[in-house]
Order: C-alpha cells, then sequence, then structure tokens
C-alpha cells in the first residue's frame, strides 16, 4: 500500500519495534478474539482469528479455510497487511512469509512480526457530519443482494466510519467485507470503497438501531479528500461552538 513520504513520517509516532511489546499486543489480539483483515495492495482482504503464537520457531498462525476464495487471493501477493482493532486501539503489521499449512490443523502460518503500530482511535480524527439528514453510504445487503442499503453515517475518520443501521433492515454479520460501497459525506465527496465490518453496538433503545463500526478499504487515492473533508467539517464545528 502506498504511502507519502510524509505520512510515513508520521508514522513514526505509532511506531512498535520492541519485542516484548509486539509480543504483548499479539497476545492481546488472541485472548481477545479480534478479528484480524489480511489485506494486499490489490484490494483482496480475508478476516479470521490470530490462533498460535510460537515464539521459539518465530511463527504466528491465523485461522485458515482453503476453500475460501478470498484467502487465495491474498496467498497470492508478496505484499500483505494486518489490521486489527482493540478496543480504542487499531494495530497494524506487515505479514511476511504468508504460507497456508494444509491438513487437520489447517493455517496460515506467518513470521512475527519485527514492527507493529498502535494508533489510538482518538487520534484518527474522528468527527460527526454536521448534517444528520445528508452523508450515507450505498450499498447492497451482503446476505440479501438484491436490497440495496442508504445507511446514515454517524461519524467518519481517515481509517474507517460509523454507519447507523435501523432495526428494520436485517442484520449484517460482524467480520462481513462489503466489497463495493459508495460513500456519499458531500456534494464534493464521494468515494467507492470497500467496508469491513468491525463492530456491532447498540445504541439507545429509542433509535430502534444499531451503530456499525467498519475499517475502510480500497480508498485508491480517496485519502486527500477524505482528510479534507474531516478537516473542514472541524473548522466548521469549532466555529458553530465558539
Amino acid at each position: 500500500m502506498p504511502t507519502s513520504r510524509a505520512v510515513q513520517e508520521s508514522l513514526d509516532d505509532y511506531r512498535i519495534t520492541a519485542s516484548i511489546d509486539i509480543l504483548a499486543l499479539l497476545e492481546q489480539v488472541q485472548a481477545q478474539r479480534a478479528l484480524v483483515t489480511l489485506s494486499n495492495a490489490q484490494g483482496d482482504s480475508y478476516t479470521t482469528l490470530l490462533c498460535g503464537i510460537d515464539t521459539r520457531l518465530g511463527l504466528i498462525s491465523f485461522g485458515a479455510d482453503g476453500s475460501d476464495d478470498a484467502m487465495q487471493a491474498v496467498l497470492t501477493s508478496d505484499e500483505v497487511v494486518a489490521v486489527v482493532f482493540l478496543d480504542r486501539i487499531k494495530v497494524q503489521f506487515d505479514i511476511d512469509g504468508l504460507v497456508h499449512v494444509r491438513g487437520p490443523n489447517e493455517a496460515l502460518n506467518a513470521r512475527l512480526p519485527q514492527v507493529a503500530f498502535r494508533f489510538q482511535r482518538r487520534s484518527a480524527f474522528r468527527v460527526q457530519p454536521l448534517s444528520s439528514h445528508g452523508p450515507v453510504a450505498e450499498f447492497r445487503h451482503p446476505a440479501m443482494h438484491d436490497m440495496r442499503l442508504s445507511l446514515r453515517v454517524l461519524d467518519v475518520s481517515l481509517s474507517g466510519v460509523a454507519l447507523f443501521l435501523p432495526d428494520n433492515v436485517p442484520a449484517i454479520s460482524s467480520g462481513v467485507r462489503i466489497g463495493q460501497c459508495t460513500i456519499r459525506l458531500d456534494a464534493d465527496t464521494v468515494m467507492d470503497v470497500g467496508l469491513v465490518i468491525h463492530h456491532i453496538t447498540p445504541i439507545h433503545p429509542d433509535t430502534r438501531g444499531v451503530r456499525l463500526g467498519c475499517e475502510l478499504t480500497q480508498l485508491q487515492g480517496h485519502d486527500r479528500s477524505l482528510q479534507h473533508y474531516i478537516h473542514q467539517t472541524q473548522k466548521r464545528r469549532s466555529a458553530l461552538t465558539g
């Protein structure tokens, strides 16, 4: 996933290189059975669980399903990134030496990461749209492809978006990947992206719906316009409250 020099330098504040700290993060991921999304630069992604950490061999293992086309697509790439959310933390690291181990204990094995990035969710500059009637995310329901959804955007950051799913719409499960989604934030910010559903959170009963916490994937150049939208929304909100 290509990044500008400025972005790369800004990541230094979140970089973890101490093996003991990386191991602690991985153990937390495994203990919480947090969903891990493996993705490549082509936009393919496979969501799984971290099921093993072998410090002696220097390996980590993920759950695998050899019949899953998405997993096979990820395996064909030399550049794979793992992303996982732990409460208010986003953890990201490169996957090196990814191999599919077949047999009764089928798994995806990779080398223990030497570098990881730990982002505090609050540092992602998440903003709520000023209007509750405009910003929407449009996509086909993953379980009912003839149903087109237009879900209200609750908040958005450079890496994720929260959507409101009304209780009269069929449920969407955690871990589901949405390959094609159009997010319309305003007239100047329309993005065709992918989504990975990570969190489903009940809201107040009177709202009659749940909050879908989603990771943005396949941004493909939309990051600049998204950053501009977030910056402008922050400025307008500050002006209104100032």
